[in-house]
């Protein structure tokens, strides 16, 4: 379902405090000043992101708004030190960006499955007062307090790890495309933005190859503004490592029409014109040879074009070849 797509959550977070290190002093019943025994405070519990390849959503976090972890027990005498608190750890997709909501800093980026990072420390434990015996001091009666827990707000955002994405307005053929050439199912319909959220799909390659494939909801003129699901959504583009332009040949001004896309594309991150890029008109199943050889006339320039029709096949194996020689490619 649409509503169990969930990219984005917000969390209060706060790391455990640290334990205070022991003032006390050893008495024993024949030596009444036997000296400082006081033992280091325990270290506070971390707040840490866990990169989880089984996760695809954030959904188990949409209604987690508090992650505390568990503070450092104080040190005791004899020298026994503190209880290390709890750390708190959270499973996210692999792709998630995590950043300071206040500062916009970003905290650390997951990408491999069981990789960890803390995005909050827990506060070390305070030096118990065995520490600060000397020659001159004998028996120190303070000890150190535990470093303070640390407070925030952070934003947890999933972008779509893929090889390849797919980029066009909607109704351009998108969905119906991953459904032949993968084994994903994703929701098909004649009219706009069928595509609510990012459908995932393995192409099956020759020689025991793969690769992924996104299908990202359509792009509309003034995404990159804010405009219906763009921002949204566009962030998802990041990932790819090469963006398949789709626009359909029942669009005549197909060049107009890939332009619009690419400006989007630059408004929102200039970097994303960096990667890869093919250009696929879609649906010309339509299309006698005439037809295409008018349409060649006004592509645009710069980019490899390709015809292909998800619906009879024409085109799609060249399509993959295509697709691979540009993700191999260094």
């Amino acid at each position: 379902m649409a509503s169990n797509f969930v990219d984005y959550v917000k969390i209060f977070i706060r790391s455990g405090k640290g334990g205070a290190g022991s003032a006390h002093l050893l008495r024993v019943k024949y030596n009444a000043k036997a000296g400082p025994d006081g033992g280091d405070g325990g270290r506070g519990g971390h707040v840490i992101l866990r990169g989880n390849s089984q996760r695809w959503t954030l959904l188990h976090l949409k209604y987690t708004k508090h992650v505390f972890a568990e503070d450092g027990e104080h040190g005791g005498e004899n020298l026994c030190t503190g209880r290390t608190g709890m750390d708190q750890i959270l499973d996210v997709p692999l792709g998630c960006v995590c950043r300071d909501a206040e500062t916009g800093e970003i905290l650390g980026e997951v990408t491999e499955d069981g990789q960890e990072i803390i995005i909050a420390k827990g506060g070390r434990g305070g030096l118990g007062n065995d520490h600060f015996k000397s020659p001159t001091n004998r028996t120190p009666r303070y000890a150190q307090p535990g470093e303070p827990a640390i407070e925030k707000w952070i934003i947890i955002e999933l972008k779509v790890l893929a090889d390849v994405g797919l980029v066009g307005f909607p109704n351009a053929g998108k969905s119906t495309l991953l459904s032949v050439v993968s084994a994903a199912k994703p929701e098909i319909a004649d009219y706009p933005f069928t595509t609510m959220v990012p459908n995932l799909g393995i192409v099956k390659y020759r020689d025991d190859k793969s690769f992924c494939i996104a299908d990202i909801p359509g792009i509309i003129e003034g995404a990159a503004e804010g405009k219906g699901l763009g921002l949204r959504f566009l962030r998802h583009i990041e990932r790819n490592s090469v963006l398949l332009f789709m626009v359909s040949c029942e669009k005549l001004e197909i060049a107009k029409e890939y332009h619009i896309l690419l400006d989007e594309l630059k408004k929102y991150n200039p970097e994303l014109l960096d990667k890869q890029r093919l250009l696929a008109v879609t649906k010309c199943d339509m299309l006698d040879e005439t037809m295409i050889k008018q349409l060649k006339r006004h592509l645009p320039k710069g980019i490899e074009t390709i015809f292909i029709s998800a619906v009879t096949g024409m085109g799609i194996a060249e399509l993959k070849d295509r697709l691979m020689d540009k993700i191999t490619a260094e």
